[in-house]
């Protein structure tokens, strides 16, 4: 399996896990909730726990968002969701961290494709996002959970942001780092490419049908190079 590099005319990217280090955030945030419990790491590696707690949860996490989403559900959750987060904007702000390399991958990009954001997250926090690192110029379409009425792993967001970037879904790729950035991807007919840096296994990622792997979102920056410089 591979790439077919002369198809790709556009770039569709996900945000958790593979342009936000979310993954790294939660295993910090885990490791602390766990010192308390010693006993549930014989070693006291709190941060190998943290982390296998959240990629084991990252498939039924999917399953759940998927069924809401189904039924309609997703709507109410994400007003919820956004009470949440206004009540606490007063708080201390709220900062991501991004995975290292992206940040020059997307500047080294976007000179040669046009680029949109396929995410599952709600409007307000990708843009939080965004505009934390100041890159929401770089993005011709922004597609989050609320842009259409089915999410991934349906392909409608990234049919939406193939459309506003002017091009076909065939055009496009997803990058993603879960097997419902893939499947929606594949359900679009765009071609994808699974990230290690995230929430997904390569077992899940290659299942999924993925047609390539890398290790981080940053490694774009040279495989796509070679289609230019080709």
């Amino acid at each position: 399996m591979g790439l077919d590099l002369d198809r790709i005319e556009g770039l569709c990217f996900d945000v958790d896990g593979t342009l936000s280090d979310t993954d790294d955030v939660w295993v910090s945030r885990f490791t602390n909730l766990l010192a308390p419990v010693n006993f549930l790491s014989p070693r006291g590696n709190h941060q190998r726990l943290a982390r296998w707690l959240i990629m084991a949860s990252e498939s039924p996490g999917n399953v759940l968002y998927e069924t809401l989403d189904r039924l309609n559900l997703d709507d109410k959750i994400t007003f919820l969701y956004h009470r949440m987060i206004k009540s606490n904007l007063g708080c201390k702000p709220r900062l991501f961290w991004m995975v290292k390399g992206v940040f020059e991958m997307l500047a080294t990009l976007y000179s040669q494709f046009p680029m949109a954001i396929v995410s599952a997250r709600d409007e307000m926090t990708t843009n939080l996002f965004l505009d934390q690192f100041n890159i929401t110029q770089l993005f011709k379409s922004v597609v989050t959970s609320q842009s259409c009425r089915y999410t991934k792993p349906f392909p409608d967001p990234v049919i939406k942001a193939a459309t506003d970037m002017g091009l076909h879904p065939q055009q496009c790729l997803m990058i993603g780092d879960t097997t419902v950035d893939i499947r929606a991807g594949k359900a679009a007919s765009a071609q994808t490419v699974g990230v290690l840096c995230g929430f997904g296994t390569e077992r899940e990622l290659r299942r999924a049908g993925a047609d390539l792997i890398l290790e981080s979102t940053a490694q774009l920056k040279d495989i796509l190079g070679e289609k230019r410089r080709g």
